[in-house]
């Protein structure tokens, strides 16, 4: 995608999706340093939010956390399920990008009733509900998006929530943020290969495959606000695990960051077995059809998840649709009223 041709640029979806390689360039981890100290004093922190907001942004931070050493011991749920538990002594992050999402707003009311001081909102706008009930406040700088389906503003509470890793583990954030907005833009902008995006276009279903870390996941969201096509989230292996059953072979398997060891099976199953297309998103080419990304070491995520923006985009106008407008989706799913 670029802004240069029109068929692009009349999104806003388009617009945001590219605006963040601004954000990715211009973020500042300094920003969470003091709260740092506050969230390891705690020793246990949620992350939690409804869709977008939470998906990428919190699995993303558990999968770094784990893969650290775990100093720090990071659960995510969504508002509802996690009103039910006991989080006295958690640090909780509640976000929402309007500030008006019933169940966040609600769980944030909940906690402070019971005197959980350790209660902060990340949101994308000033004077909220949440904002009322939470103890301190973060705005994100990339601002209110036009768009349904949310892009720039998962990058970048994806990375707030890193950058508290980053403090806690001494990564110091010029090295994690080296030209990463390049490899963004990069993933953003490549052409995809038109077969990859016929085949799809054409597939009853439209299934991510990967790591448990939110990428795949928000990709599976994403495929039905922008494709408006079915789609369904394989973590680690499921793809092999029974699902193939009810699998047509017109269908397509997206799999982000393919584990060498589990490539055979996939083309055994899938393949040889469905007999459906397999692609693989990855920094180096494999048996599949590969759409190569540049490689952005443990920050590699974030360019997996733009890589798939661009391919969605791609299917999206290939299927005539109209990236900005959903028919039923909303900007603010469940908004808290009165």
């Amino acid at each position: 995608m670029n802004l240069q041709e029109e068929k692009y640029s009349k999104y806003a979806l388009v617009q945001e999706m590219l605006e963040t390689v601004k954000v990715a360039g211009s973020f500042n981890a300094s920003q969470t340093k003091d709260i740092t100290d506050k969230i390891k004093n705690a020793g246990k922190l949620l992350l939690t939010g409804e869709g977008s907001s939470r998906i990428f942004p919190a699995k993303n931070a558990i999968r770094k956390n784990l893969s650290w050493g775990s100093a720090l011991n990071i659960f995510t749920d969504g508002s509802r399920q996690a009103s039910q538990y006991d989080l006295k002594e958690f640090a909780v992050f509640c976000a929402s990008n309007s500030g008006r999402t019933k169940e966040v707003v609600l769980l944030a009311k909940k906690l402070a009733e019971i005197n959980n001081n350790n209660r902060f909102a990340l949101t994308a706008n000033n004077n909220t509900l949440l904002e009322e009930v939470c103890t301190e406040i973060f705005v994100l700088t990339c601002g209110w998006e036009q768009a349904v389906a949310a892009t720039k503003s998962v990058v970048e509470q994806a990375l707030f929530y890193e950058s508290i890793l980053w403090h806690l583990y001494n990564k110091p954030s010029d090295k994690m943020l080296n030209n990463l907005d390049k490899k963004i833009e990069s993933a953003l902008t490549m052409q995809i290969d038109h077969e990859i995006i016929k085949k799809a276009v054409t597939a009853p279903t439209i299934y991510f495959a990967g790591y448990n870390d939110g990428v795949a996941e928000e990709l599976t969201l994403k495929t039905n606000e922008i494709t408006r096509k079915k789609s369904d989230f394989l973590e680690g292996t499921y793809a092999v695990h029974g699902i193939e059953e009810v699998m047509d072979k017109n269908d397509i398997v997206f799999v982000v960051d393919p584990i060498e060891a589990e490539i055979e099976k996939f083309q055994e199953v899938l393949v040889k077995g469905v007999g459906l297309t397999v692609v693989a998103i990855s920094t180096k080419q494999t048996p599949f059809p590969t759409i190569l990304i540049p490689d952005a070491s443990e920050m590699n995520p974030y360019v997996y998840l733009c890589a798939g923006w661009n391919i969605l985009v791609e299917i999206g106008l290939a299927s005539g649709i109209n990236l900005d407008k959903p028919e039923r989706a909303r900007k603010v799913g469940n908004e808290f009223i009165g």
